[in-house]
């Protein structure tokens, strides 16, 4: 059943700027999860990973450059508040990443919890994001793009590239590393799927 956009209340600034902070921040700790251990995703984020793992840039450096080309797509193809917001949340998301190790020490954290809780944290601040008009820039941005115009749902669509990007960094980590990174992107994009779906959330295009 379609719904029309003056049927449906806009969230405020003040919600879209809460959800966006704690969004970021749950995927900024999940990422941290993530690097303590050498873990891996996939997309943008999992490009910026390998990067950080192969470079002396930190993940928040790499993350918010790697970022910039996609969002004359967004601005094209989706419009100006949702390039707005991602830009915010990429830039957030990009800060918290940097300076969440300043206030948390992880010096001891089993992987396959890194991976597991982290895919929860992620996936949740990915929803939270979704439901206020934002992403995270990169291939989200792809992803939400074919969501509103094709109906392709966003978390099988991620979870294809997830998979892939994290099973080509083969020559980067070593290989056990890389199942229990599977593990946490299967995590991820099952909250996605089952939590963000056509229809529920968003208007009919």
């Amino acid at each position: 059943m379609s719904v029309a956009v003056s049927d449906i209340k806009r969230h405020t600034f003040l919600e879209d700027a809460q959800a966006i902070i704690a969004g970021t921040l749950m995927i900024a700790l999940g990422i941290n999860f993530y690097t303590q251990v050498g873990l891996l995703t996939g997309g943008t984020a999992g490009i910026a990973f390998l990067l950080n793992y192969l470079t002396s840039f930190s993940f928040g450096q790499i993350f918010f450059v790697i970022n910039l080309p996609f969002y004359w797509l967004s601005i094209r193809r989706i419009g100006w508040e949702f390039t707005l917001k991602t830009f915010a949340a990429v830039f957030l998301v990009s800060v918290f990443s940097d300076i969440t190790p300043m206030f948390l020490h992880l010096n001891d954290i089993n992987p396959i919890y890194a991976s597991i809780a982290g895919g929860f944290l992620i996936g949740v601040g990915f929803v939270m994001l979704f439901r206020h008009n934002a992403s995270l820039g990169g291939l989200n941005i792809l992803a939400r793009y074919l969501f509103q115009t094709r109906g392709v749902p966003i978390g099988k669509f991620m979870m294809a590239v997830d998979c892939s990007v994290v099973l080509m960094s083969i020559f980067v980590v070593d290989i056990s590393l890389i199942a229990i990174s599977v593990l946490g992107a299967i995590v991820l994009n099952f909250m996605l799927v089952m939590n963000h779906k056509p229809g529920r959330y968003s208007v009919s295009f």
